[in-house]
This record gives C-alpha cells, structure tokens and sequence, in this order.
C-alpha cells in the first residue's frame, strides 16, 4: 500500500516557513474564528460544489427510484443498483471537492506552496483518498442517509402506490429497489465488481492509472451492494435455521446475564455509548477524511504505531509465518478499517494539542445540533394550513440547513487539520537548508 505524504513527514524546507505574525491565530481557541474565515473566504465554490453536488445526486436518487418500477424488473434492479453506487460516489467526490476547494485558504498550504511543493489537482486527491474514504463512509454509517433519501423519493414519488398494489392484488415494489434482486444475479454482479476491485486496487497500489484508485473505490462499493442483496436473500432462507443454533443462542444469553450481573453494563451500552459515538467517533470520522484529502495521513497500522510500544509487538509479529500474519490479518480486518483510521487521525491532532481536538468535537456537536434547531425554525417560518404544502416548503428548508451545517463542518475540519498541522510544523527544530 502506497505511503502518503503526512505532517508527520513534511519536507524539511517547509519547516524553514516563516511562522505568522499573529501567534493567537494558532491557538486552539482561535478555532472557531478560524472556521469562519475560510468559510467567509471561501464561500462561493463551496456554494458550487455542495449545490452542484446536490443536485446530480437527487438526479440520480430519482432516476434510480423511477427505473426501480416496470417489466424486466430483475434487470432494472441492476441498473438501480449500479446508480446507487454512482450517488454514494456522487457523495464522496462531492466532500472531497468541498474540501478541496478551501486547501488555499489554509495555512498550512501556503507554507508548503512557499516550500516549492507541487500542488496536487483534484482528481488526484479524489484517486489517492477514495478507497480509504469509502471503507470510513461504509464502517462508519455514512451510507445511510443516502439509503434513507433513496426510500424517501420512491415513497413520495408516488405516495398511494402501496395502497394502490395492494387493492389491485399484487405485491409492491415501492421503496424495494435495493433489496429486491434475486440473489443469482446479485452474487453473478458481485463476483464482475470483486474483479474489477482487485484489478484496479493492485494497480492502484503499484501506483499505476491515474484514475485507478476511483475505479477501485466504485468495484469496491458495487461488490458490497450487490454481494448484501445475495447474503441477504441466503440469511434471510437460513435466519431460523441460524437462531436455533447453540452458539448463537449462547451469545444471547451471554449478553442477557451481562445485563443482569455488571452494574450499568445496560445503562452504558444503550445511553453512554451512542452519544461517545456521535460525540467523539463520529467527529473524529470526519477529520480522518479531511487529512486524507490534505495528503497528511497515512491509512495503514503501521504508521498509527510509529514510535509507541506497539511498534515493537508488530515487528515481531513480521516474523512469524506467512499464514499466522495472514490469519491475524483477516481477524482483525473489520476492526482495523473502523479504528486505525481514527486513531492516527486522533494521533495527528493531539499534535497540536488536547485542547484543539476538545474544542473541534464540541464545536461539531454544537453544529449539528443547531442545525436541528435551524430546520425545526424554517418549518415553523413557512408553516402553512393548507394540506401537505409541507411537502414543497419542506424542500428548500432541509437545502438550506444541511448546506449550513455541511459547509462549516467542512470549514471546521479544514480548520483544525490546518492548526494542528501548522503548530506541529513550528514546534519543529528549524532547518535553514
């Protein structure tokens, strides 16, 4: 796997870049001010991007919802399923152009610019971040929303068609779009998009096409759709034969006497825990993407050890058999590619001080909140007594608050790699040549 450019390794001129003049603009406090500077700065591409980006993936929801009706039903399911993963594409490249139209707004990037560095075009950000980015999105539940607006448009599309079906006798498609195709053709469909994973991943990681890495990240994606249509239809044959089984009823009464012998083992795991999730994991999703996009991360365990007692454990594991680290590999995949992100993102940041990471996790909470709050106050502005008008007004009230909270959570980010980044730089030892 390639070894990206991080802070942790920027070229020794760009440590020789002057520091700002104001030095209470690096301080962790200063991150709010921060945020609203770039996003002043750089208001209209981002009104761009996020708009524009908007828009091709509501296409592309309807037109997936439409094509999910009619003859040659099986077949249509194939098309819907390959623009479903065309709109969770549509959502990467869209956050990784939001991000990557403020990158002259940063600090940290003029230093580097100053240091002669070459400037790394957009599709060269989105190639070398788009497979680490899709397996964040997927592990960490990004995907979601766009599953949820995907049954939302089919509802709506036509809101009696349930009823309809059923007084006519037939069974309804309505919102069925994603999990509807035979599992035959999903595994045959599955098994083309593993292939064109592994073609393009290898040649993405030999550092071979310039797009590689994007082709590789839709592989990846249609494989996990269409292969959870084919284990979904075999889970859903098997789902008694499986809950009869002693292992599977054993876990459950596990889990039951944990409950009943750990104090609050129940009050953690249903209060305490959702909201470290949403507080912290989810936060620190979000700026691991905004360090891949800014080409200061690198995605692998080894780089996340560097330098702690772990590191010692790992180069002895390299020298055991081929098959045991292959066995540990696969053991450890699904942990490895939800935490080892966070946790060097988490590394990186505390470079710049507990207090910056503290105050970026509230002021992310504090956006999403507010923009609750700012959506609840549209829908009570443009209320209306007249039936259903709610489903116009509706529309650009829930526009205009998620443009809200995407672009300063966008700006957010940029502003805490950017302090981070830029405080680790000058803490540094000076070199002049």
């Amino acid at each position: 796997m390639r070894q990206m450019s991080g802070t942790s390794a920027l070229p020794a001129p760009i440590q020789a870049a002057a520091a700002p003049k104001a030095t209470w603009t690096l301080s962790p406090y200063a991150l709010p001010l921060h945020t609203f500077r770039i996003a002043a700065q750089c208001a209209l591409p981002l009104i761009i991007w996020f708009s524009a980006g908007r828009l091709v993936r509501w296409a592309l929801l309807l037109l997936a919802a439409t094509l999910s009706h009619g003859s040659w039903y099986q077949a249509r399911l194939v098309v819907v399923l390959f623009l479903f993963t065309l709109v969770v594409m549509i959502s990467l490249a869209t956050t990784v152009g939001m991000l990557y139209v403020i990158r002259g707004a940063l600090m940290e990037t003029r230093a580097r610019r100053n240091a002669s560095e070459a400037q790394e075009g957009l599709f060269g950000a989105l190639n070398r971040t788009a497979l680490v980015f899709s397996g964040i999105y997927m592990t960490w539940g990004f995907v979601d929303q766009d599953l949820r607006d995907f049954l939302n448009i089919d509802l709506f599309r036509q809101p009696d068609g349930i009823l309809v079906d059923v007084m006519a006798g037939r069974e309804s498609t309505v919102m069925g779009g994603l999990i509807s195709l035979d599992w035959k053709v999903s595994l045959v469909t599955a098994v083309v998009a593993y292939g064109v994973k592994t073609i393009f991943g290898r040649r993405h990681e030999a550092g071979q096409g310039r797009f590689s890495g994007i082709v590789a990240t839709f592989g990846e994606l249609a494989f996990v759709f269409y292969g959870l249509n084919a284990i979904g239809a075999a889970v859903g044959v098997r789902s008694a034969w499986i809950g009869d089984r002693a292992v599977v009823a054993g876990g459950e009464k596990l889990a039951t006497d944990a409950q009943s012998a750990i104090p609050g083992w129940e009050t953690f795991w249903s209060d305490i825990w959702p909201n470290v999730i949403s507080g912290l994991a989810l936060p620190l999703a979000w700026l691991t993407i905004g360090i891949l996009v800014y080409g200061a991360y690198a995605e692998d365990t080894q780089t996340t050890i560097r330098g702690t007692p772990l590191e010692v454990a790992a180069a002895r594991l390299q020298d055991t058999h081929s098959l045991t680290r292959r066995a540990l590999s696969k053991l450890t995949a699904g942990w490895t590619e939800r935490w080892i992100p966070l946790l060097n993102s988490l590394r990186l940041t505390a470079r710049g001080g507990a207090p910056l990471f503290g105050l970026f996790a509230l002021c992310y909470v504090g956006l999403h909140i507010g923009g609750d709050y700012l959506t609840r106050a549209g829908q009570y502005l443009v209320a209306s007594d007249k039936p259903y008008f709610w489903f116009i007004t509706d529309v650009p009230v829930f526009f205009v608050s998620e443009f809200v909270v995407t672009t300063l959570t966008m700006c957010l980010i940029a502003a805490t790699f950017d302090l981070a980044a830029t405080r680790d730089r000058l803490r540094r030892p000076r070199v002049t040549g």
